[in-house]
């Protein structure tokens, strides 16, 4: 046993103390019980099965497999290059062949229809990191960003907590799928105004979180139109635009700005990491990309706090370099997804449970309403404990995501094995089952 550290009254920072990073809320408990219980099917069969984590691991095996036949790729190089090129100081810009290859990765994730500039391209340790900085340079404390719900529960983290800015949430409605509409961007933007929030900002994801689905191109023309008759600033979220099952299917809002002669470009920014479309979190690579030469420069500066390792970019650089790769990768990742997502779907079905169409991400938007004694936050979360405690399931409740309706769930198909995916829908099952004996007894 270590020695045991006197405690003292001394106070933390403001931002230090403050529960703004999130982590009460029910799905970083969810993670939280997961940790502690984590299902293995010969060690620990009646475990957790964690499907509150939108994480891509279908196509690992293809990396693995580079990687194998590709030895110099993750011995950094070494031989053509020198270890001191490696380890001494490397300046915020990042290296100049890694930008040019994720430029050139980005261009081909959107089906090679628009181009990216290398020297727009602002590396950041991931996704986290790039919607922070924006944060921090496109607004003061006390002044908002618009964010569509539901969304990402992370985001009341990565947005608000050292930042000191505020979201101001656009509700959507299950009537449309939860999709954006210029109405309710209109609503959100006067309820804020009128209670002296300044809107700084609009943050999209494309896929549409919750729906797992890509946002229409004529939905992307009106919120350019809103973002610039507001004189705010877009960012456009994409991390899982190569998850798209077809790359038609997906329009970047690079192609939006392109088809409008660069019209209010300036106003536009653009974040994307490769943690789902590669499915490599844990290397931490994301990138901001502006049309604005302001915000280019400022990101550049300001991303010393949340550098990449050069080693990591020069492994990176080799493996994104190779067309031959890159384009084998997407195509099998969008068909492995593509599959994974009918299994799930048609498992769900076979569960006795519906969810929104989609057509791209890693997780569906189940609807578990009839399920509900009561359609409240109290009710949802108490069904949301039973199927953590009792199933052994991590799925996140609606309220987690500020879904503005109660009995919504978000559950992730490719975090996991195929066979692992069987045994939650097995549980899944049995619990409805169960419930619905259990509403039998009081008719």
């Amino acid at each position: 046993m270590g020695a045991e550290v006197e405690k003292c009254g001394v106070e933390l920072s403001g931002i230090a103390a403050s529960e703004t990073h999130g982590e009460e809320s029910p799905y970083f408990a969810g993670w939280k019980a997961y940790d502690e219980d984590p299902y293995d099917a010969v060690k620990n069969p009646s475990g957790v099965i964690q499907m509150g984590l939108a994480e891509n691991q279908v196509s690992l095996d293809l990396i693995e497999e580079y990687l194998g036949q590709h030895p110099e790729a993750s011995n950094w190089g070494i031989g053509k290059s020198s270890l001191r090129e490696i380890a001494l100081f490397q300046d915020y810009n990042g290296l100049k062949t890694f930008r040019q290859a994720l430029a050139s990765f980005m261009e081909q994730i959107r089906g090679k229809r628009v181009k990216f500039d290398p020297n727009r391209i602002v590396l950041t340790a991931g996704a986290t990191a790039a919607n922070e900085l924006l944060t921090f340079i496109l607004a003061d404390p006390g002044e908002a960003l618009l964010v569509p719900t539901p969304y990402y529960p992370g985001f009341d983290r990565d947005l608000r907590w050292r930042t000191g800015v505020k979201i101001v949430p656009v509700h959507g409605t299950s009537k449309n799928n939860f999709r954006i509409t210029v109405e309710a961007l209109e609503n959100a933007y006067f309820e804020a105004e009128s209670t002296n929030i300044k809107i700084k900002g609009l943050l999209i994801t494309n896929p549409l979180n919750p729906l797992g689905a890509t946002i229409e191109r004529s939905v992307l023309e009106d919120i350019l139109r809103f973002v610039s008759h507001k004189n705010i600033h877009l960012i456009s979220d994409e991390i899982y635009s190569g998850s798209a099952f077809s790359s038609s299917e997906f329009t970047s809002i690079a192609e939006i700005v392109e088809a409008h002669n660069y019209k209010d470009s300036e106003r536009v920014h653009i974040v994307y990491s490769l943690s789902k479309d590669l499915g490599l979190p844990g290397f931490r690579v994301g990138t901001v990309y502006s049309y604005n030469d302001k915000v280019v420069t400022s990101a550049r500066r300001m991303s010393s706090f949340s550098l990449v390792s050069s080693q990591t970019q020069l492994l990176l650089a080799a493996m994104l370099s190779d067309i031959e790769f890159t384009e084998r990768y997407i195509r099998i990742n969008r068909e492995r997804l593509r599959k994974r997502y009918e299994s799930f779907v048609e498992g769900l079905r076979w569960a006795g449970i519906e969810c929104l169409d989609g057509n791209a991400g890693l997780f569906c938007w189940m609807n578990l309403r009839p399920l509900m004694e009561e359609t409240t936050r109290e009710g949802e979360l108490e069904l949301w404990d039973s199927i953590l405690n009792e199933v052994k399931v991590n799925v996140s409740p609606g309220c987690s995501c500020h879904c503005s309706e109660f009995g919504w769930f978000r559950v992730c198909f490719a975090n996991m094995s195929q066979e692992v995916l069987g045994v939650a829908l097995r549980r899944m099952k049995e619990f409805m089952e169960r419930r619905k004996r259990k509403a039998q007894l009081f008719v």
